[in-house]
């Protein structure tokens, strides 16, 4: 495992610069498994108690889904963060805060957060993404969190966390 750490990973560090960092670090796009990711987001307590925990899995639909969960828990008066990918423009789709994309700052912040805490633990470029997600929305103190869970399935990082409500769309064999 390439447990290479970059010493140019700084507050001063662009998106663009996180992005290539995170795409060197890892040997392999997809790590299965969930220890290694589990046990940075224990090392950063990321949770998502305070917050209703919503997963969507599924061959397609997801991102319909994510986007209607959205809306309806934002008509009911809820703040709503939805971390979904992959992205078509900008990296900061991922993430959305009551609708709008969360700023490149953020991100470069909860990288940063990340990549101090993973001491020597390598992780996937999908890894850092889901972790940076989480910590924005838990540090947001959102009421409404939906998870959109990747390629990964059952061993897709969004699933370190126990959702309050799994939704699966449907599947393709």
């Amino acid at each position: 495992m390439n447990t290479q750490k970059n010493q140019n990973t700084d507050s001063t560090t662009s998106l663009s610069q996180w992005l290539s960092h995170l795409e060197s670090i890892h040997p392999s796009t997809i790590d299965m498994g969930l220890e290694r990711v589990k046990s940075v987001a224990n090392a950063m307590d990321i949770h998502l108690k305070d917050s209703l925990l919503i997963t969507v899995a599924g061959t397609n639909g997801k991102g319909t889904t994510c986007r209607l969960l959205e809306q309806a828990m934002l008509a009911q008066g809820k703040t709503v963060a939805v971390f979904s990918s992959p992205h078509l423009l900008s990296y900061c789709e991922r993430v959305r805060l009551n609708g709008e994309l969360a700023e490149e700052n953020e991100f470069c912040r909860a990288f940063e957060l990340i990549e101090k805490a993973r001491g020597d633990i390598t992780l996937t470029y999908f890894e850092f993404g889901t972790l940076a997600a989480m910590k924005m929305m838990q540090d947001w103190g959102v009421d409404v969190a939906v998870l959109e869970v990747g390629l990964g399935g059952r061993l897709d990082a969004t699933n370190i966390l126990d959702p309050d409500l799994a939704i699966i769309t449907t599947i393709d064999l």
